[in-house]
């Protein structure tokens, strides 16, 4: 099943959850490959509209976006829990949704297809995007992305109760301009794991991949070593094969910086810069190399700006997966 992801948004509250596994004394592996990612923390949202039933949803005020938190005064968690109270109700049923973070009601009537009463809308369990993967360890499996943390409707962090990242290519480039920053987007295969996801936090998703990554493995970068400079980052901007593109490295800030913004960086690669206009939304997680090192991820963009971006120490990334 082919899923559509555009990229995902960001938020910055630490979350705890199982640790994992990290050789990362040897080395480890940047890979830049493009992943789709879906992170279920018990909400259920609008997706999209039904082509043919949708019309009736949209008329009775229900958006795409909103979060369905109650059905008929019940609590649902989960899109099958939502069918099923769809199932048990009348002709009119009342939802209680949060939209942009305030409390919504929206009664409509549903429609009846194949047996089952329909709202006329697709439903998204949690958050699902794209991003680039920053690190494999063929030693343990585990791998990171992103560098930033998932946020929720509400603007924290997203508490995931379960996560999965799947295989994926990138179909379009929505290129960044200034004031506006740009946007992979791309199709993920449903059906191809590429690993499950195990953290959510504010430097990075992390899990243990289903398939083996190929590269080569470099060694870390002490943070005394990043300098100002010439640096490349390894980004999939169209297809599904990552490429080298070059950077550089404006400027250091201190390794304890909270925020998570280690360096600021400027895209210089001609070619990436007529595709994209610089980082685009999608990249995060994007490996920085300099000096023969991994150096570690980029995480933002500069909004003023889409040639110059953010990006977060690997040591950073590899304390958050701990």
């Amino acid at each position: 099943m082919k899923q559509k992801f555009a990229s995902i948004i960001l938020a910055f509250v630490l979350a705890t959850l199982l640790p994992l596994p990290v050789k990362a004394a040897e080395g480890l592996m940047p890979v830049g490959k493009i992943i789709g990612l879906q992170l279920k923390d018990g909400t259920v949202t609008v997706a999209a509209y039904d082509d043919a039933l949708g019309g009736k949803a949209r008329d009775a005020g229900l958006k795409i976006g909103d979060v369905i938190e109650k059905v008929d005064g019940e609590t649902v968690t989960s899109a099958e829990e939502v069918r099923s109270a769809l199932d048990r109700c009348g002709e009119a049923v009342c939802l209680e949704l949060r939209r942009s973070g305030k409390p919504v009601t929206v009664t409509l009537s549903p429609q009846r297809s194949q047996g089952r009463a329909k709202l006329g809308v697709y439903l998204r369990q949690g958050i699902a995007g794209i991003g680039t993967v920053t690190f494999f360890d063929p030693g343990t499996g585990t791998f990171g992305a992103l560098g930033h943390g998932v946020s929720s409707a509400r603007g924290t962090l997203l508490s995931m109760k379960e996560g999965f990242a799947y295989n994926a290519q990138v179909e379009d480039v929505k290129r960044g301009v200034s004031g506006q920053p740009g946007q992979l987007r791309g199709v993920a295969d449903g059906e191809h794991t590429f690993g499950v996801l195990r953290k959510n936090t504010a430097q990075g998703v992390f899990g243990t991949a289903s398939t083996f990554c190929q590269g080569e493995m470099l060694p870390l970068a002490d943070y005394e070593d990043i300098h100002a400079g010439p640096a490349s980052i390894r980004s999939t901007v169209s297809g599904t094969t990552p490429k080298e593109y070059s950077v550089e490295i404006v400027k250091v800030y201190p390794e304890a910086r909270e925020d998570g913004r280690n360096f600021l960086l400027k895209v210089t690669d001609p070619e990436l810069l007529a595709v994209t206009g610089g980082i685009v939304q999608g990249m995060s997680g994007s490996p920085i190399l300099q000096d023969g090192k991994f150096v570690g991820a980029v995480t933002h963009v500069l909004v003023g700006d889409a040639a110059v971006g953010y990006g977060i120490y690997i040591g950073n990334m590899l304390q958050a997966a701990a």
